[in-house]
């Protein structure tokens, strides 16, 4: 996750709210971006992440939608 996530996180009080990540990546996935959510921002609920190859995004419209009405 950019450290201009980590600063404008550090600075919200999220808690209560649900955090549902996505993100693009060209082979790290997720990476610890949602363990490091779970880290900040105390009190939030963080659902399961999202992530697509940068070469699939083009063509991710279906997988994203699919994802994005089971998180909710």
């Amino acid at each position: 996750m950019p450290m201009c996530m980590f600063t404008l996180l550090e600075k919200y009080d999220l808690t209560g709210k649900t955090i549902i990540p996505f993100c693009t990546n060209e082979g790290s996935g997720m990476g610890s971006s949602e363990r490091d959510l779970k880290n900040i921002c105390k009190g939030a609920t963080v659902k399961a992440g999202l992530s697509v190859h940068g070469a699939e995004a083009e063509n991710s419209e279906s997988k994203v939608a699919a994802w994005a009405k089971k998180s909710v």
